[in-house]
């Protein structure tokens, strides 16, 4: 039976899931941020969701609870049922059906007319007594027109609403919604289709499944309403260092996701250091829309140069550019090299020396960042080099390192 109390603070529920049972894995004693009631709510809560996925382990510190998820073999991912455990009082629910129930043949109604069908249509029907004011249906009624569920025109000083449900077969798009639940940023859409299609999906099978994301749903929707609609936006961003929360007022441009991580990050121009900056999604706790940003043209401008020199979304300590160079080998019949050296330069270029020799240049703000990339090419690199030298000496001891580690003679450098 799912866990029946309200949720109030859904920020709440998405700090527990990522600190205590994705990176945490803290006990119920170290957690000090709140009463030991609260964690324990907040545990029965995320169980009554995701029970099947949870497990423990007891150590000196106590009982640590944790998510357990073979990505490979999940089709759906789990942590959306977070977006559809919503809270409502029984009042909520009753008004919600009398409502909808009301604006079902189609006709608008205005917020009077259709408090007083409730009165006479609905609550006549129960012994209990419940008064229902005008202003309350006009609340919710707003909120539904927000939600997209309704929509009015004003005639005169009367506001009639009627319902926006299109007759649209979502069964048609199950399998397109599926994938995008699944590889979408906002997949939490496509989780919500998938809940009004009829017909099952094609199970889908993902190499590199990133779920994670899941939870940063309703801060990444906020921040691409802004950027659509060309607005400031007030970040409350919380250190994953210091756990110290402060609010910065930035202008959002672009959204990247990490093909390596699946981490989301927003590039945004932050007006107090007069500079673009990065900020992962998962120390976003809420992006609150401001005024419309008159340069915001000049600030995207900023941002499509910026793009030129970015290799990932590292900028270094020294703000300026990185010039590395890369010569590899590509020994007869394997063009694959090759390929994947054109598919994967980015803001690189590649130039051929001769039919078996190539090399990758590029002008980056932190080739540290390249590391990871550069070694996936070991055994085929035959010169390495790089304006910031720390960079060569990271890669080149890396490489001694493992020699010595492994007892190898061989060289991998010509």
């Amino acid at each position: 039976m799912a866990y029946s109390e309200r949720m109030k603070d859904f920020e709440g529920v998405r700090d527990y899931m990522r600190q205590f049972y994705i990176y945490g894995f803290k006990s119920r004693e170290e957690y000090r941020n709140k009463s030991a009631r609260s964690y324990d709510n907040e545990r029965r809560r995320i169980e009554s969701w995701l029970g099947d996925y949870m497990f423990f382990r007891q150590d000196g510190t106590g009982k640590n609870v944790f998510l357990s998820v073979d990505s490979r073999k999940i089709c759906r991912n789990p942590l959306y049922k977070a977006f559809k455990a919503k809270s409502f009082t029984n009042k909520d629910i009753a008004l919600h059906f009398y409502i909808l129930d009301i604006l079902a043949g189609g006709k608008p109604r205005t917020a009077g007319e259709i408090a007083r069908e409730i009165a006479r249509d609905y609550l006549t029907a129960f012994p209990e007594e419940w008064s229902l004011d005008e202003s309350t249906v006009r609340k919710k009624l707003q909120e539904y027109q927000r939600l997209g569920l309704l929509s009015s025109e004003k005639r005169g000083r009367e506001t009639p609403y009627q319902r926006t449900c299109s007759p649209i077969d979502v069964n048609a798009w199950s399998d397109a919604a599926a994938f995008f639940a699944e590889e979408g940023p906002l997949g939490v859409v496509g989780s919500y289709l998938l809940d009004r299609c009829r017909r099952e999906p094609v199970p889908l099978g993902f190499k590199h499944h990133y779920i994670l994301h899941a939870l940063d749903s309703q801060v990444l929707y906020d921040l691409l309403c802004a950027i659509g609609q060309r607005r400031r936006v007030t970040l409350t961003v919380r250190s994953p260092r210091n756990g110290r929360t402060n609010r910065q007022d930035v202008c959002p441009l672009r959204v990247f996701v990490s093909t390596q991580t699946g981490r989301q990050y927003l590039l945004g121009y932050r007006y107090e250091r007069r500079r673009l900056l990065f900020f992962r999604l998962d120390t976003i706790r809420k992006a609150a829309l401001g005024e419309p940003e008159p340069e915001f043209a000049r600030y995207l401008g900023y941002c499509e140069g910026f793009q030129k020199k970015l290799w990932g979304v590292s900028l270094g300590e020294r703000r300026q550019t990185d010039h590395i160079e890369m010569t590899i080998h590509a020994a007869e019949g394997e063009g694959f090299i090759v390929q994947r050296l054109k598919r994967e330069k980015r803001c690189g270029t590649v130039a051929a020396l001769d039919g078996h020799t190539y090399r990758f240049s590029a002008d980056v703000y932190d080739a540290m960042e390249m590391l990871p990339w550069l070694r996936t090419f070991i055994g085929r690199i035959t010169s390495l080099t790089c304006s910031n030298q720390a960079v060569t000496d990271t890669f080149y001891g890396d490489l001694e390192e493992m020699r010595r580690m492994y007892g190898e003679d061989s060289h991998a450098f010509s």
